[in-house]
């Protein structure tokens, strides 16, 4: 590579040369042109040797060594402990939209919800999922989840403006928490072993933080950060290994704190926050649609709409450590210059092309998010292309997920196993040859997707045997959505059990909707619809019978679906043995919306109460009911006992 330098032409003339006219250079390294009547000196510099560098040089014949490569060590290993299989090897059904996918950690069960609400727990075994329980947590959409660091709360936020609050270990819900407004995000932020579980939550309508006691005992909450965002709060994610709690809001400003103390932010990570790239969602008018930690703690991921790009931080120095470019004009460069990951033809670009545009949509951004694999090394999410896994350290693609599969993976979760033989193994020990060793730390890793617009969550695993016709099984009834709806009235809401979700446990029920087709009827509504959430047993007789679904909680109130009483349902059903469930009325033909369940036989009652049930499990709930104190001059017990929800199938 040659520069030109070029003297400055002074005042003072000359005569010129031949040599001059001619252009040729008097002097080695040197020409002599003409501007004007000018002669301008040019000295030629050649810049590709190495001769201005200091100190001593190698030999000509001796080449420069080329730049090494990045290597990560016993990469190997860490991709053994993710599934081998590219394509899914099983995938199940909810009965619509699949919103989230999620594992707990420590105690192994995969909990899935879809759009209406459906929340669905599946536990691991030692191969594969079993499923276990399911609940109609929300009437309507979910809009956000989460599951605590010991991996033994779950919560749910619907758009019905509750938060649902489970038990993983038992699969039981525990409490519900009534909300002014319909939640925006929420997430567990306590640590690992601690006495109280906290939930940091906060609505779509302000622009606080409110926390709770995540045991749901308390509709108040502890404490309310205000001042921290100035814009309702999209994301919080919380830092098990800092103690420290990530929230960004709708404009894209992330802020650090702790959810404790003065909830301020932590000593341990950044001073200032203008040393760090948090600013970067800011600049680029992008807001994070999703945030996820690492597992170790020293970062965290973010996928961020519209700019479509994957970013990960540094955590304690919140500077910008890697992005990825995911947008369609890129996208669309590298398929028609060639250079993409996987090259498509041209009909099926713009198939996907399609379904990429579609995520705009504001009801599937915050579905996507990035995953980190066990060791922080690889991070995981869904492209144009299928399931990407990239080596963060060496900055390449390390194994690509569903490239021929037919949907686009939206939300993921990774369940990567814990060794069945316990013991200490170091990561060389692992890496090793040694069948013992090898054995003693066999794993069973499942990737889980959900997919736009399916009813299905997909399963990557380690089989390789896999067959097409039978890995989708039909676990639900498949909803027709082509069919042409026919003008004819609405049917009846009917059931042939419930679940009452009590404070003091759960109740089954067996209902009999061909002796009280009316009674279910309303029943079942009123069930599904969350009449029936956080009432209480206002009258409880020991020897006699529990009483409740008045919203009033005093007796007085609570109407049928109808909005007016309606009439007796008398059948050869008789209160000849306890745990009868029956209509409460103020006479014939009184019918609302309140129950009861008698503890005794009491025939007294036949005809003149409608029986639609009977408690068949959870005898002992009724009978803890029973015997709860109440007051001296009432029949209500001193202590509210509330029916969480009732759940109908």
């Amino acid at each position: 590579m040659t520069s030109i330098v070029e003297p400055q032409p002074t005042a003072s003339k000359r005569p010129h040369s031949d040599s001059e006219d001619r252009g040729t250079a008097p002097l080695e390294g040197f020409q002599i042109r003409l501007r004007g009547s000018t002669a301008v000196l040019i000295c030629i510099v050649d810049t590709s040797s190495d001769d201005d560098e200091l100190g001593p040089s190698l030999p000509s014949n001796v080449q420069k060594k080329k730049k090494k490569r990045r290597v990560l060590p016993y990469e190997k290993l860490y991709m053994s402990a993710l599934p081998s299989s590219s394509r899914y090897s099983k995938s199940l059904m909810h009965k619509e939209q699949l919103s989230f996918v999620t594992f707990t950690p420590s105690t192994d069960f995969l909990i899935t919800s879809s759009t209406d609400g459906v929340v669905k727990f599946w536990k691991k075994g030692a191969v594969g999922i079993e499923s276990v329980k399911e609940f109609r947590a929300h009437a309507g959409e979910i809009r956000a989840v989460s599951v605590s660091s010991d991996g033994r709360s779950f919560a749910t936020a619907g758009a019905d403006k509750t938060i649902k609050i489970f038990d993983v270990v038992t699969f039981d819900l525990l409490s519900i928490i009534q909300l002014e407004a319909p939640p925006k995000t929420m997430c567990w932020v306590h640590r690992r072993g601690a006495s109280l579980p906290l939930l940091a939550l906060a609505l779509e309508t302000v622009n606080t933080i409110s926390i709770y006691d995540g045991r749901g005992e308390s509709h108040t909450p502890i404490h309310v950060i205000t001042g921290l965002h100035k814009m309702p709060v999209a994301h919080i994610v919380f830092n098990n290994v800092y103690d420290c709690a990530v929230s960004a809001d709708e404009g894209g400003m992330v802020e650090y704190w702790r959810p404790s103390g003065s909830y301020d932010k932590p000593d341990n990570v950044f001073r200032f926050k203008s040393s760090t790239d948090l600013f970067e969602f800011k600049k680029a008018k992008s807001p994070p649609s999703s945030i996820t930690m690492s597992p170790t703690g020293s970062q965290f991921a973010t996928y961020s709409f519209p700019d479509r790009k994957v970013r990960v931080f540094d955590f304690l120095s919140g500077k910008l450590y890697r992005t990825y470019d995911e947008s369609i004009d890129t996208i669309t460069e590298m398929q028609q210059a060639g250079t993409a990951l996987q090259k498509l033809d041209n009909i099926e670009f713009g198939r996907r092309l399609v379904v990429e545009r579609e995520l705009e949509n504001a009801s599937l951004k915050n579905k996507i998010n990035v995953l980190f694999d066990e060791s922080g090394n690889f991070i995981v999410y869904g492209s144009i292309h299928g399931i990407k896994v990239i080596n963060t350290l060496t900055n390449r693609v390390a194994k690509v997920y569903g490239k021929e599969e037919p949907f686009r993976a939206l939300n993921l979760a990774l369940y990567q196993g814990q060794p069945q033989k316990k013991g200490v193994v170091t990561i060389s020990m692992a890496a090793s040859a040694n069948p013992l060793l090898q054995e003693a730390e066999e794993r069973d890793p499942i990737l889980v997707s959900t997919g736009s617009g399916k009813p299905r969550f997909y399963m990557f695993t380690n089989d390789e045997d896999i067959s097409k016709s039978a890995r989708d099984v039909q676990n639900e009834k498949p909803k027709n959505l082509n069919a042409k709806q026919q003008i004819e009235p609405k049917p009846a809401e009917t059931g042939t059990a419930a679940i009452l979700h009590t404070t003091y446990g759960d109740i089954h029920i067996r209902l009999f909707p061909d002796a009280a087709p009316k009674a279910v009827e309303n029943f079942v509504t009123h069930s599904r619809t969350g009449y029936y959430n956080n009432t209480i047993f206002h009258r409880v007789i020991r020897k006699f019978m529990i009483q409740g679904g008045d919203p009033l909680g005093d007796g007085t109130g609570g109407e049928s679906i109808w909005h007016k009483e309606f009439e007796d349902e008398f059948s050869t059903l008789r209160h000849d043995k306890p745990y009868t469930v029956s209509m409460a009325n103020a006479g014939p033909n009184t019918n609302g919306s309140q129950f009861f369940i008698t503890t005794e036989k009491t025939p007294w009652l036949d005809k003149k109460h409608t029986i639609f049930g009977r408690a068949v499990q959870g005898l002992d709930v009724v009978h803890q009911i029973e015997n709860a104190r109440v007051g001296k001059k009432s029949e209500k017990p001193e202590e509210d006992i509330k029916i969480l929800n009732i759940e109908v199938s």
